[in-house]
């Protein structure tokens, strides 16, 4: 299955996420085997790998140096997601601003987040 990045709406162009991806390359993503397609969930199988029967992790994310393999761009300058709108639930239920966004960042040698931000 091939899989196009479609651009990012002119309207997000600004969000902090959009210039970061910090989260994207500091963490291990793990999450259940029905959010891949294989099971009627929506993350492409080829971007996730068994961890047990019933946990996946986003491949790249266990490395020493994670970078989720759905990251796309460079960490700090501007990043996107390849699948965002197929991406696990981890990644949908992680916030900007929050402690670990803030200590991604610092990974990252990025300037905190100010806490004022909506995604």
């Amino acid at each position: 299955m091939l899989f196009s990045i479609a651009p990012m709406p002119d309207t997000t162009a600004s969000h902090p996420c959009l210039h970061c991806g910090a989260c994207c390359a500091s963490f291990r993503v793990d999450f259940s085997r029905y959010e891949t397609q294989e099971d009627g969930g929506s993350v492409p199988d080829g971007l996730c790998v068994p961890v047990t029967t019933e946990l996946r992790r986003m491949r790249g994310t266990d490395h020493a140096r994670p970078r989720c393999a759905a990251l796309t761009g460079q960490v700090g300058q501007r990043v996107a997601c390849g699948i965002y709108e197929w991406r696990p639930s981890p990644c949908q239920e992680f916030a900007a601003g929050s402690d670990a966004c803030q200590r991604a960042r610092q990974r990252h040698g990025l300037p905190p987040l100010a806490s004022d931000v909506v995604c």
